[in-house]
């Protein structure tokens, strides 16, 4: 396994791992969810356009083919499921919301039987099953954990979201490059909240004074910037050369050390740490997740390369 390639999958898990406590500043100082959420991925779109359009390298028959995947990407994989996490960080401690999120891969398995008749085998069921007790265990719905049902469902709806990234991706054309589906999909969700927002259909709020991030005040620019730049442009950027590097399959299972990161920080910055109960039913999802995705790797050939999803 090649050093640099590994350098880049964990540099890209931990810079994703840095949402959650850069949204939670902003959200802590009066923005919706929605305006972090536009501003995050409008930068990022911005920043990316440029190498989104050198690696079409003029190709645009296949943007135009791919046109209707990039906006259901948008629509669903970046938009639908950064605003369902964010705003269940609103109600939830960071890494509680990011484990609901990532029980998606169990929608996954679900949607492929019930759509496509793909029965999962006995290494899918038994980490499917390793996922929904981990769940249950994160919610710590016996215990001493206050888990606010609302934060839930807005968890849910991130994991339909994430669930969304992954068989969109699996059905993409292989001639569209990484990085302009990341680029397009942020370029359309941006765009639909603005549209929205303009409209008032969705709350865009936002203040510009200062806001209290890793326990000191600093300016609003501060979380935006690391929200766009480091949280978005990044850790996408060092996700594809990742998985250039060192394939799909190592890169994504590297990728599941996100979730250890974002509690990590928000352990450090926010002083959010998870109950021993919850700490164990994530253990329990990431053992589901890495189960199912090995037995995946056993039942196809090695899949386009992919970037790790963020949060």
């Amino acid at each position: 396994m090649r050093v640099d390639g590994l350098g880049l999958a964990v540099l890209s898990a931990a810079t994703f791992g840095t949402s959650g406590i850069f949204a939670r500043s902003l959200i802590d100082a009066g923005w919706s969810a929605d305006s972090a959420v536009a501003a995050r991925i409008g930068i990022a779109a911005l920043v990316l356009a440029a190498p989104a359009l050198l690696a079409l390298r003029g190709r645009w028959a296949v943007a135009r083919r791919a046109a209707g995947t990039i906006g259901l990407f948008g629509l669903l994989a970046v938009a639908g499921a950064q605003v369902a996490f964010f705003n269940a960080v609103r109600y939830l401690p960071v890494g509680v919301a990011l484990l609901i999120e990532y029980s998606g891969i169990v929608l996954v398995v679900a949607w492929m039987w019930a759509a496509h008749g793909h029965r999962p085998r006995r290494l899918t069921i038994g980490g499917t099953l390793a996922a929904m007790v981990g769940l249950v265990l994160v919610l710590d719905l016996t215990g001493t954990a206050r888990v606010d049902p609302v934060g839930v469902l807005w968890g849910l709806a991130a994991a339909v979201g994430l669930a969304a990234y992954f068989v969109i991706s699996a059905r993409v054309d292989p001639e569209l490059p990484s990085v302009t589906l990341a680029a397009g999909g942020m370029a359309v969700g941006a765009g639909l909240l603005f549209a929205l927002g303009a409209v008032g259909a969705m709350p865009m709020t936002a203040t510009f004074g200062t806001v209290e991030f890793a326990g000191e005040r600093v300016s609003w620019l501060v979380p935006v910037l690391g929200l766009s730049l480091v949280a978005a442009v990044v850790s996408y950027v060092a996700g594809i050369g990742a998985a250039r590097v060192l394939g799909a399959a190592v890169s994504s299972f590297v990728g599941l050390t996100e979730v250890v990161f974002a509690v990590l920080f928000a352990w450090l910055i926010l002083g959010e740490l998870p109950t021993l109960v919850q700490a164990a039913g994530g253990a329990l999802i990431v053992a589901g997740i890495v189960l199912v995705r090995l037995d995946g790797l056993r039942a196809t050939a090695p899949e386009p390369e992919r970037e790790p999803v963020p949060a």
